[in-house]
């Protein structure tokens, strides 16, 4: 009888023995990624809703922005700081009394860092949009005034001025957090390459392919700088082509100056955002 008890508390406590060492996982949790999103009003969302309710008000920044849709994907532990307006020089000083400089958000234990930013500088960007449409409904639409008056000043601008800013910015980006996988996104796509839309556009007929020339010198910008600093350039040429603001609802990433869904005119929507997102995640291979 002893042997027989001594048997039995012998094979249970093998039995609890296995069960505890089944119950240890095998590897520790990878802890989560450190992430801290910069940039203008297409890395904000501005307009799109609803609103950050922990961002300054005047930054104009919604919770459907790219870096959120990141940080829910991935798991990330965000830090956004993002806000419309803003210009690579915010990354250095204050864009408002509330706003501090976008750097300050960076650290050496800092993982990962996204950005959209360089449309606002020198205002080529809002200046594209407000002279050349201010010039289509000086002709109903007709020729191509913006080219005619401008010529090449916005491009001259976006070369001589707004990429070498891009270059300095990028470096103090990677400065301040040394360990961190940095990437820029280029801008999706505003005009189509050829026809556009004057009613929802009002960019004359002649000056749509001039526009997106614009756009497309910005992005080449983007990209020229991110090769010079060893930053990851997410290109969103391809993928958001014919999803400009001239599409229909569903199926543009961009809205229109009129009869479009977001009160902050020419920027994305909601599914633009979470497509920036989806490009930035593949192209970065995270999970």
């Amino acid at each position: 009888m002893r042997r027989r008890a001594l048997s039995s508390a012998l094979a249970a406590a093998a039995v609890a023995t296995v069960s505890v060492v089944a119950t240890v996982p095998s590897s520790q949790a990878a802890p989560a990624l450190t992430y801290v999103a910069l940039g203008d009003s297409y890395s904000a969302a501005s307009g799109v809703l609803p609103p950050d309710p922990d961002a300054p008000v005047n930054c104009l920044r919604s919770t459907r922005n790219y870096p959120h849709v990141i940080a829910g994907r991935t798991g990330a532990n965000l830090r956004d700081v993002t806000c419309g307006a803003a210009e690579t020089k915010d990354y250095f000083t204050a864009q408002y009394q509330n706003v501090p400089p976008q750097l300050d958000a960076l650290s050496q234990d800092t993982h990962l860092v996204t950005m959209t930013i360089g449309g606002n500088d020198s205002g080529v960007f809002i200046n594209t949009i407000l002279q050349c449409g201010s010039a289509g409904l000086s002709t109903a639409g007709q020729g191509s005034p913006c080219k005619d008056k401008y010529g090449s000043s916005f491009e001259d601008t976006l070369r001589t001025k707004t990429y070498p800013d891009l270059v300095k910015t990028l470096k103090a980006v990677h400065a301040r957090a040394p360990r961190a996988k940095v990437a820029i996104l280029s801008y999706p796509w505003i005009m189509p390459r050829t026809v556009g839309c004057f009613d929802k556009m009002p960019i004359a007929t002649g000056d749509v392919p001039y526009v997106r020339g614009i756009q497309a010198t910005l992005n080449d910008a983007v990209r020229r700088a991110a090769a010079a600093t060893s930053t990851t350039y997410v290109d969103l040429n391809q993928v958001s082509d014919n999803h400009d603001a001239c599409k229909p609802i569903g199926t543009r990433w961009v809205e229109p100056v009129l009869q479009g869904t977001n009160p902050v005119i020419v920027h994305p929507n909601a599914l633009g955002e979470a497509q920036m997102a989806a490009q930035t995640v593949k192209v970065l291979g995270l999970p």
